[in-house]
């Protein structure tokens, strides 16, 4: 804003010139001054609806997943190996439907996993069936519970030395370097556990593997590049964040192990989340600050009601993640929090955050009530259920997707979208869903 530094913004100034920044569109090379007026169209019904507005109309993400895959007649298998192919029908898929937002390639690449051997993922011919929809995550305890002590005295050396090894199977040679910090003074000692060959080998594994994942970016970038210019904005450009105890829930002791250090050593663990907060938080605003972008996206995974007792969740789940949120909130980001399963019991607790300031976007929980609770402080999402998207008719479809506007988008500070990604279902039911939006979603006739 004119006459004030960045330092002496509210969180709410912030976040408004995020928006303009966002809107000015700075490096899209649009296809015609009609994709432009489109692409901000879009892009303001979005931000309307974060503000408690009430836009032109309803906006709608569609919940592709991988669909554009099967909608293009490939195998997710194929899209992970071919990324021309993978480019194609992620393009196919944005032009045929038309959706307010378009979201890229989330598939990953095959043959770096391979190169890498990563040992946390199995995908479609690597574990899982040729003709699997996705890959699945291989819950495992990757970092042991005495571990606590290691990871938080020296992070660096225990996710290079622990962590990698034990996770990536290329990078096993890792286990086998000094500690980093034994360098000090002697700047190429370290070159001495670098003579053996498992270690040699790593490093090169990471060459080889970043080569790939080069080759997968330049692809999923063409596609961003083309979809900008055609007129569509995304969400999932900005960054992404967790919720510390999802961090060590997921990745690091899985799910056997979190639960017994919630009872075993808790204190260990509350040490633990507290010292990671700062580093969730500035990892994804370096991201957020290299685009334009305001959106921080988070996926919930273990605060569901079926995980965890309120009581646990109060305690373990949410001080730390509303730390984390508000750590985004104060520098005018937008958490994007999709909260899978059930939060039914956690409304009451998760409406604690400033006005207008997330979005909330729910799996499983009653959109009703999450509209009575949370709609005066938040943008609500979500809900429209995978099954019904994939085995449902257009027409029931559509008409859940009227009683959902008409209960949530009173108002406005509703966006219509799915509950969970859809990887195979009929093409219809996509477009029922945004036609839904256009007709039963509009506020006001411009």
């Amino acid at each position: 804003m004119m006459g004030k530094e960045w330092a002496d913004l509210t969180p709410g100034e912030r976040r408004e010139e995020r928006y303009r920044k966002w809107l000015e569109a700075r490096g899209i090379e649009f296809a015609s001054e009609e994709a432009a007026q489109a692409y901000r169209g879009r892009l303001q019904r979005i931000i309307d609806a974060v503000r408690l507005r009430e836009p032109d109309r309803v906006p709608c993400l569609l919940p592709a997943g991988q669909f554009p895959a099967y909608y293009a007649g490939i195998t997710v298998k194929e899209a992970m190996y071919d990324y021309e192919a993978m480019k194609k029908a992620w393009l196919k898929f944005l032009h045929d439907f038309e959706g307010d937002t378009f979201s890229g390639p989330g598939v990953g690449s095959g043959w770096m996993n391979e190169i890498l051997k990563v040992k946390t993922t199995r995908w479609p011919g690597h574990g899982l069936p040729e003709d699997a929809t996705m890959h699945q995550f291989v819950e495992g305890e990757y970092m042991k519970a005495e571990d606590y002590d290691a990871l938080l005295e020296d992070p660096s050396d225990y996710c290079l030395r622990y962590y990698l090894p034990r996770t990536t199977g290329a990078l096993e040679g890792f286990s086998r370097l000094m500690p980093f910090r034994d360098i000090l003074g002697m700047p190429t000692i370290f070159l001495g556990s670098c003579l053996a060959e498992e270690v040699q080998a790593a490093f090169q594994a990471v060459i080889d593997g970043a080569r790939e994942l080069g080759k997968l970016r330049e692809v999923v970038k063409e596609v961003a590049r083309e979809a900008h210019g055609a007129g569509y904005p995304s969400l999932m450009s900005g960054a992404q964040a967790h919720a510390p105890f999802d961090i060590f829930a997921d990745t690091l002791r899985g799910t056997r192990g979190i639960t017994l250090d919630m009872h075993r050593q808790p204190q260990k663990l509350e040490e633990a989340m507290e010292r990671i907060t700062p580093w969730i938080i500035q990892s994804a605003l370096r991201a957020v600050n290299l685009s334009d972008s305001p959106i921080v996206f988070f996926a919930l995974h273990k605060g569901d009601d079926n995980f965890m007792s309120e009581a646990q969740f109060q305690r373990f789940y949410w001080p730390y993640l509303k730390r984390v949120i508000m750590g985004f909130i104060n520098e005018g980001c937008v958490p994007l929090l999709f909260a899978e399963g059930s939060y039914n019991r956690r409304l009451e607790v998760i409406r604690d955050l400033p006005e207008a300031s997330v979005i909330w976007w729910f799996d499983r929980t009653d959109m009703a009530r999450a509209k009575e609770i949370l709609g005066k402080t938040a943008c609500i999402s979500g809900n429209v259920p995978a099954s019904l998207m994939c085995t449902g008719t257009p027409r029931a479809v559509k008409e859940y997707c009227r009683q959902l506007i008409e209960v949530c988008g009173k108002g406005g500070g509703f966006i219509l979208a799915g509950g969970a990604s859809i990887d195979k279902g009929d093409p219809d039911n996509f477009r029922a869903m945004m036609a839904a939006a256009k007709e039963y979603g509009v506020y006001r006739k411009d």
